[in-house]
């Protein structure tokens, strides 16, 4: 657990930097970019990010007031809101994807040979989502 705190420090510095995000911020902007139409309703991403709620809540007004994001109420059901991902959180994700992946893999490419890597992948590809 402290190597994955560890790891998450030093990617979260270099994602803050080059593109003013945090990985969880990375990480909900990837969420809606996989989803149909860019959107997903706000309790499925706290899910998808392991937030609660109040959690997601404050996520979504800072990449709100960004204008990475925007609110989407239902049209069935006004209880429901979705957040969508704008084309200015399309385009930051795509920048810092760039980067990030790159830190990633260094980040582990520093540490492990690539033997220790495809062990790595493997016996992490056993856990659950």
């Amino acid at each position: 657990m402290r190597g994955q705190a560890a790891a998450r420090r030093t990617l979260e510095a270099g994602l803050q930097a080059a593109h003013g995000l945090t990985v969880v911020g990375y990480e909900a902007l990837l969420l809606l970019s996989e989803a149909p139409e860019r959107a997903l309703r706000r309790i499925d991403l706290a899910r998808g990010l392991g937030l609660t709620a109040s959690g997601v809540t404050r996520l979504l007004d800072g990449l709100e007031r960004a204008g990475l994001v925007e609110k989407r109420t239902c049209s069935e059901d006004a209880r429901v809101t979705y957040a969508v991902l704008t084309d200015a959180g399309a385009e930051r994700l795509e920048r810092a994807s760039c980067s990030h992946v790159g830190s990633v893999r260094a980040l582990f490419e520093e540490r492990y040979t690539d033997e220790e890597l495809e062990t790595l992948a493997e016996l992490l590809g056993r856990l659950p989502e």
